[in-house]
């Protein structure tokens, strides 16, 4: 966990890769594509508050060793530092499995601006490291997924909107999105399937015989 004290009033800078990109629930004064290096973005962590319960897991991201990761850089003005890092802490700690960490960040704007931002790596330590799972595995866990944040699958979709936004796109993350999308179309037909009837005519005019469709 980084150090900080209530007197502290530097900007902070924030790294998000994952919800934070599309639901910060803070204020900020800058909000900036930037990419971090050394890291990548993973499906790698099983959760058991926010998208799924103990018996249940969900799948959230992660920051994992190597590669590169892409996403947003907040600046936070340094009156609201400590308050900020107070709700990272609530809303990123809830099990501990993230470690706080400072890292620099490259800014995709003109200036190629260099920071110092705070980031959540997954400790790989933890019970709820996932590690590298397969797709019909990462598919189980997030279509049974369900937790205080609501539905993973809904997780996993608006991750990949706010990717698609920035212009990135993440090949493994993306056929997942596809996965869970063509689930959902396939869903919704099968409901509309049992709903529906077909209507023939019977032998008195305005009578029919209703036989439902498979």
């Amino acid at each position: 966990m980084i150090k900080t004290a209530t007197h502290d009033n530097e900007d902070l800078w924030v790294f998000a890769y994952g919800s934070l990109m599309w639901r910060p629930g803070f204020s900020y004064l800058e909000r900036v594509p930037a990419r971090l290096v050394g890291l990548h973005r993973a499906l790698c962590v099983f959760s058991f508050f926010h998208r799924g319960t103990p018996e249940r897991p969900g799948l959230v991201l992660g920051l994992d060793r190597g590669g590169m990761c892409r996403g947003i850089v907040y600046r936070v003005g340094g009156a609201a530092r400590a308050q900020t890092l107070r709700y990272l802490r609530e809303r990123e700690q809830v099990t501990t499995v993230y470690l706080e960490t400072m890292r620099q960040i490259e800014l995709e704007d003109q200036a190629r601006r260099r920071v110092r931002a705070v980031c959540y790596l997954v400790d790989r330590s933890h019970v709820q490291y996932a590690g590298r799972l397969t797709l019909a595995e990462s598919l189980h866990h997030i279509r049974q997924g369900h937790g205080h944040s609501g539905a993973n699958r809904d997780y996993v979709l608006e991750t990949v909107r706010a990717l698609e936004a920035l212009g990135y796109r993440e090949s493994d993350l993306h056929l997942l999105a596809q996965q869970l999308a063509g689930s959902e179309v396939r869903s919704e037909k099968s409901a509309i399937g049992k709903k529906s009837e077909i209507r023939k005519p019977g032998t008195e005019t305005g009578s029919v015989s209703v036989v439902p469709e498979h």
